[in-house]
């Protein structure tokens, strides 16, 4: 007797959800590095952004616009928030999107704005020097 299949075993079906599932979790961790890299790249470009702004902001003022008159700051909302107040007139730069919080330390007759969201930490120098941490 001849039998005729019409249909996917139980077999052939659970090997292809194992296959999409495979490749699913491999696409959802690169689209996971794609974010962080631009949330990064948009930190840089806002760090740009500031020391251009530092840089008007010493020529009306005769002085760098700092959080703190230390070495070293603690990046937050609040200090973003003065940031965009003193040098872009409250426009918004460092948007929430982004997720990095900054702010500018006094580097002896200089700047350093620093940047984190809680597992990365990028400096900037007044002559655009990029560290990551």
């Amino acid at each position: 007797m001849i039998t005729k299949s019409s249909g996917f075993s139980l077999i052939e079906l659970l090997v292809v959800v194992a296959i999409i599932g495979i490749l699913s979790s491999i696409g959802v961790v690169s689209y996971s590095g794609y974010i962080s890299g631009t949330k990064q790249k948009s930190a840089e470009n806002a760090m740009q952004q500031i020391s251009l702004a530092q840089i008007e902001y010493y020529s009306d003022y005769s002085e760098y616009h700092t959080g703190t008159e230390t070495g070293s700051c603690d990046p937050d909302s609040a200090t973003s928030d003065a940031i965009e107040d003193a040098l872009f007139g409250g426009g918004d730069v460092i948007t929430k999107e982004v997720g990095y919080e900054m702010c500018i330390a006094k580097n002896g007759t200089s700047f350093i704005v620093t940047a984190t969201n809680g597992d990365k930490e990028l400096t900037m120098t007044a002559n655009g020097v990029l560290e990551v941490k």
